[in-house]
């Protein structure tokens, strides 16, 4: 076992000896020049200017909002916006907090039925823009932290939860969007955080002064990362008491000094750069996820809201994959899209009506409902917590993410079966506007005779862009491992399935003399 360092909290105060510590932000300062968004359009204005770092293709971007690659992304973040001035019911609700109407992915679940209209807005936004629309993870982690905040309180006496409150009150009135940063590059995964050879491996507490914190360290394949206005920083696992450095959770702004970005590669993302739209499959909307570095990023005591509290980490991680598991009812939505695709693709090939086709069909439906029913159960078994705030079922929702893990990529087989192999080899775009290629194309690709062709290869695109290319990405491989690897869920499964008790249950009912 390696040494084990002093923790920071035992540490002389002060600012730290760091040559890359940078201006110190107050909270005050920061919501001050922080923009009230109301739509679509100006959600996009409040990316622009950050001066943020941002690598690409091993590039610093200059202004990452106007980059194509870049671009759908924030589309499908856009339409979260959109969708709550189309359909306020759907997309807002009412909070107490500020006594006004709010965005859905900034209310608070006060009952049950606030968490059953939260998946019947996701499935409505993978419905509208076929990928992920990254602003789960922001609501899921809101959510947790209202009730983990109110319990480090109440055993600590720390000032946690008003901290809480105030963020969340100032974050609903402007309306801005907040980043999960969770995930951590983790290292020598035998060992545990303080064990590491290179500290960095889980991001820290690298040192404090009189006006709060600092941290350092990588949260990995972050979601919308540079998308968002906030980052919150929390622990990826449960700690023990010599990871306390590693206890931290913290509000940090999106463009905050000492942010580095690297952004992630997606199966066929370079096509947005091409001329056209056709190849791209889903030309409006994709997805993101980022490196990010923290180096030294100061946060004032203000947004800080765990600060060596190791022994509820577990707890933590633990909420909020109840929470998170079950929002994975998004993927619904794409699976309606997927079921769309199939069928018109059935259809423009003139095969609509063979019942092993519509048996296909059925089979993508029933999967999909699978999923959905699963979630929405357990929101609508939700509980309150001591703070209030009401959690979904842990048990439904570990079996919704579980599906999830496995159903999508049946869809997905489907729908290439029903597609034919021409998803994979079609020409391209440029190709068809290529006068005698095209001429070839047009003849050859074409199904049925009232089908354009240009149509037929524009669906085929969409279901290659679904399962191959890159929202794939957000439908697929996200689905396996976003939220936890399968065998995460089956553990939770296992710890919940109260099996002595069925066993019980099944004696009885057998007759069995009970011990």
């Amino acid at each position: 076992m390696s040494a084990v360092r002093p923790p920071v909290s035992d540490r002389p105060a002060g600012p730290i000896d760091h040559a890359n510590v940078r201006a110190i932000e107050s909270a005050e300062t920061r919501w001050q020049r922080m923009p009230v968004i109301e739509t679509g359009e100006q959600y996009i204005d409040s990316l622009k200017g950050r001066g943020t770092r941002l690598f690409l293709f091993g590039e610093l971007i200059e202004e990452p909002a106007d980059h194509p690659i870049i671009r759908p992304s924030i589309n499908a973040l856009r339409a979260t916006y959109d969708l709550a001035l189309d359909d306020p019911e759907l997309a807002t609700a009412h909070s107490p907090l500020i006594d006004a109407r709010v965005n859905r992915f900034l209310h608070m679940p006060n009952c049950a039925d606030d968490l059953v209209m939260k998946n019947r807005m996701q499935r409505r936004l993978g419905q509208i823009t076929g990928t992920c629309f990254q602003r789960c993870t922001g609501l899921d982690t809101l959510s947790v932290l209202h009730s983990i905040t109110w319990d480090i309180d109440e055993k600590h006496g720390t000032g946690y939860h008003q901290r809480y409150l105030d963020f969340l009150k100032r974050a609903q009135r402007h309306n801005v969007l907040i980043a999960a940063g969770m995930t951590d590059p983790k290292g020598d995964r035998s060992k545990r955080p303080f064990e590491q050879s290179d500290p960095d491996m889980f991001l820290h507490v690298s040192g404090r002064n009189d006006d709060g914190i600092f941290v350092r360290g990588v949260k990995a394949h972050m979601t919308g990362g540079w998308n968002q206005h906030w980052i919150c920083v929390m622990p990826t696992m449960n700690l023990g008491e010599h990871d306390r450095d590693y206890a931290v959770v913290g509000m940090i702004p999106g463009d905050a000094a000492g942010i580095t970005y690297i952004y992630g590669r997606q199966a066929s993302d370079t096509r947005s750069m091409e001329d056209g739209d056709i190849d791209q499959g889903n030309a409006q909307y994709g997805g993101q996820e980022v490196w990010v570095y923290f180096e030294d990023v100061f946060i004032p005591h203000e947004h800080v809201l765990m600060d060596g509290e190791y022994e509820f980490a577990q707890d933590m991680v633990a909420r909020f994959t109840a929470y998170h598991r079950a929002s994975y009812v998004c993927k619904t939505g794409l699976g309606d899209v997927m079921v769309g695709a199939a069928a018109t693709i059935a259809d423009y090939n003139g095969v609509e009506n063979i019942s092993h086709i519509k048996d296909k069909l059925v089979e993508m439906v029933h999967l999909n409902e699978t999923i959905f029913s699963s979630g929405i159960a357990s929101s609508h078994e939700a509980r309150p917590l001591a703070s209030g705030i009401y959690m979904n079922d842990a048990m439904l929702a570990n079996v919704c993410k579980h599906n999830v893990t496995r159903f999508p990529y049946e869809i997905a087989r489907l729908a290439q079966d029903l597609a034919g192999g021409i998803v994979a080899t079609m020409p391209s775009e440029q190709d068809l506007n290529n006068e005698e290629a095209g001429a070839i194309i047009r003849r050859f690709l074409k199904g049925r005779d009232d089908i354009a062709t240009e149509d037929r290869m524009r669906i085929l695109r969409l279901i290659e862009n679904m399962t191959l290319g890159r929202n794939a990405v957000g439908y697929l491989t996200e689905s396996m491992h976003g939220a936890g690897s399968p065998q995460a869920q089956r553990i939770q499964i296992l710890r919940g399935m109260e099996v002595e008790k069925k066993k019980w249950q099944a004696r009885k009912l057998a007759g069995i003399r009970q011990q």
